[in-house]
């Protein structure tokens, strides 16, 4: 979702928890909320509220249409008809910032002709959704979307899990210290392909804990052995937790085709992404263990040490490194190889052609020796 899409919450609780509600909603990245500004109570909220009153951010007009200056300014619409489309057009023409569209009714196509009229005179969108599902497909409409949705619930996991769809969530990453590296032997290994394109610092949370996993980075970058798989992730160990995009805990090794995973950047800002297979074989594995704060947490994940041990070196520093004139070594050996099973190919086929060529004469001088004996 683009940055200026807006997730609007409109809180579904009682004005007693409204506050702490609006507390967790700021917790999860939520800028927006469609409330009475009088009922926020917390001087320190940055909240922008949406509401009937003069004095929120986006006053939502009554019927007299008086606007109020130093404030963004709009008007609610039911749609009933595609007369009614039109009559939201012409109302927004005379200088509103934005509209709310209420759809009874609801269906695609009323929308989309909103979007295409009201994106041309730089109006704002809003309209209001009462699920997830909804939430996803009104931002998703013409491939263009509505600028913002409102969101009515009063789940925070519900927000969360909203969140996530939209691509707004973010998660606090830190940095970890490697303390430990030690073999572990063969494990089976899951390896996720998902049905996105995944980018450069993008991954998949992985861990042998809940409360501490790592960002296993995906494909894109590829090797001298292998192109770039952009959309895999070389997750870890069938034991290892992965986090879904509703905030749970899955083993990589529930993980299946058409289920959804949360994907991360190196800054933490996270979507979801539908898996379009898993791979489970057999590898040699590592254990790995780091360090953050006084907690630690371990990943065991696959030792690519085990597999081309003659590329690896241990630098002066204590890290492995890549020995790069090996790498080249072993890539013109691998070439020669290629090319003395082309040639003992090549053979086979030439030999192949001859013997047959043999064969027909041989049937042929057959046949003349039976003829000649009979004439005999």
């Amino acid at each position: 979702m683009a940055t200026d899409k807006l997730l609007i919450v409109q809180p579904k609780v009682g004005k007693n928890q409204l506050n702490k509600f609006v507390k967790n909603l700021e917790d999860e990245g939520v800028k927006h909320i469609y409330a009475d500004p009088k009922l926020i109570t917390n001087k320190k909220s940055k909240m922008k509220t949406v509401f009937t009153t003069s004095n929120a951010d986006y006053v939502v007009l009554g019927k007299d249409g008086k606007k109020v200056k130093g404030r963004k300014n709009g008007k609610q619409f039911k749609i009933l008809s595609n007369k009614d489309i039109e009559g939201v057009y012409e109302t927004a023409k005379k200088g509103l910032d934005f509209v709310i569209i209420e759809v009874k009714d609801w269906k695609i196509i009323p929308l989309e002709n909103i979007i295409a009229k009201l994106h041309k005179i730089h109006t704002q969108i809003f309209t209001i959704a009462k699920n997830q599902k909804e939430v996803r497909k009104m931002f998703s409409i013409l491939d263009v979307g509505v600028d913002g949705v409102i969101f009515q619930t009063g789940s925070i996991g519900e927000v969360e899990e909203t969140s996530v769809n939209l691509g707004t969530k973010n998660f606090d990453l830190k940095t970890a210290k490697i303390t430990e590296i030690q073999e572990v032997g063969d494990g089976e290994r899951v390896c996720v392909d998902t049905a996105s394109m995944l980018h450069k610092g993008e991954g998949m949370l992985i861990g042998s804990r809940a409360n501490f996993m790592f960002l296993v980075h995906n494909e894109s970058v590829g090797s001298s052995f292998t192109s770039p798989r952009p959309f895999r992730v070389n997750a870890g160990a069938v034991h290892c937790y992965t986090l879904s995009p509703d905030g749970n805990t899955k083993y990589l090794s529930e993980l299946e085709t058409g289920s959804e995973v949360l994907i991360l950047n190196s800054k933490g800002k996270a979507r979801r992404a539908a898996i379009g297979r898993c791979k489970i074989e057999k590898r040699p594995m590592l254990l790995i263990k780091a360090k953050v704060g006084n907690e630690i947490g371990g990943i065991i994940a696959q030792d690519v040490q085990k597999v081309l041990p003659q590329l690896v070196k241990e630098r002066g520093d204590g890290y492995l490194g890549v020995r790069q004139e090996r790498l080249v070594g072993l890539l013109v050996e691998s070439i020669k190889d290629q090319q003395e099973q082309i040639n003992e190919l090549k053979w086979k086929r030439k030999s192949h052609r001859i013997f047959k060529k043999l064969s027909i004469v041989y049937k042929i001088e057959q046949k003349k020796q039976k003829n000649f004996n009979k004439m005999l």
